[in-house]
């Protein structure tokens, strides 16, 4: 990220999703958004199929476009409050097939539609793998988006930051068995391509897999910078100034 006094705020949503409950978990990422800007926020990202959990074998029952009617409210909402937000929904693709998507919905109302590239063993079997990277533009600035899985290929994060990204934004799920061997991995990549990476896990229990909670930052150097404790609803606002990071996490009802 650049160290410019002009930096954006980062914010990362903690958020326990409810199974197969759009109506329910779309009004808390209205709440969770209008938080975030009260707290500064110009970016809010979400954890991995947020709006529905993650339920593969709800997958093709949920499935939405990017320009689908119920998600007009979040993209109401980001323009009414300048807020750059990302969300984790199963994504319609071409010829029928679903996709672990992430679509941002921007300041000025555009939708941008990201599907996950690389797929954990046995996804595939209900999911389609994506085959374009994608990159955000926040003013000067420029997020690189990871969902889950494709933090451990290591050529995506080295594209991303050849491409120019200023901080590796990662949409995950991540349980307490594997957050040790994850986390390193993250903090690897920022410390070798000098890339801030922040994580948004999911907050509870989802898809019958735990959640280890602790989203956060890393900075350039690979250094924890701060977020949540473990699970449950919370926001972590992330600030630079001058280089040095800082972070603030918050628990949530």
């Amino acid at each position: 990220m650049d160290n410019q006094m002009t930096s954006p705020t980062l914010a990362a949503a903690q958020f326990c999703s409810i199974r197969g409950q759009l109506k329910h978990n779309l009004a808390g990422h209205l709440a969770f958004m209008q938080r975030a800007a009260d707290l500064g926020a110009d970016y809010l990202l979400f954890p991995e199929l947020s709006l529905t959990g993650y339920e593969p074998d709800l997958a093709h029952e949920l499935a939405l476009s990017p320009n689908d009617a119920c998600l007009e409210p979040i993209r109401a909402l980001a323009m009414h409050l300048q807020l750059m937000t990302t969300v984790g929904v199963p994504l319609k693709g071409p010829g029928g097939s679903i996709e672990v998507g992430a679509l941002t919905f921007t300041a000025h109302g555009d939708v941008i539609a990201y599907a996950k590239q690389y797929l954990h063993p046995g996804e595939d079997a209900v999911f389609s793998p994506g085959s374009e990277d994608c990159y955000l533009q926040l003013n000067q600035h420029r997020i690189g988006l990871c969902v889950c899985a494709d933090f451990s290929h290591p050529e995506h994060v080295q594209r991303l930051s050849e491409g120019g990204s200023g901080v590796y934004a990662a949409s995950v799920l991540i349980s307490p068995g594997g957050y040790a061997h994850d986390s390193e991995l993250l903090a690897g990549h920022a410390r070798r391509h000098r890339l801030p990476v922040l994580i948004a896990n999911h907050g509870g229990p989802t898809g019958g897999w735990q959640s280890a909670g602790r989203s956060g930052l890393w900075d350039e150097a690979g250094c924890w910078i701060g977020g949540l404790d473990g699970a449950g609803n919370g926001l972590v606002i992330a600030t630079c100034q001058h280089g040095d990071w800082q972070v603030r996490a918050l628990t949530l009802e």
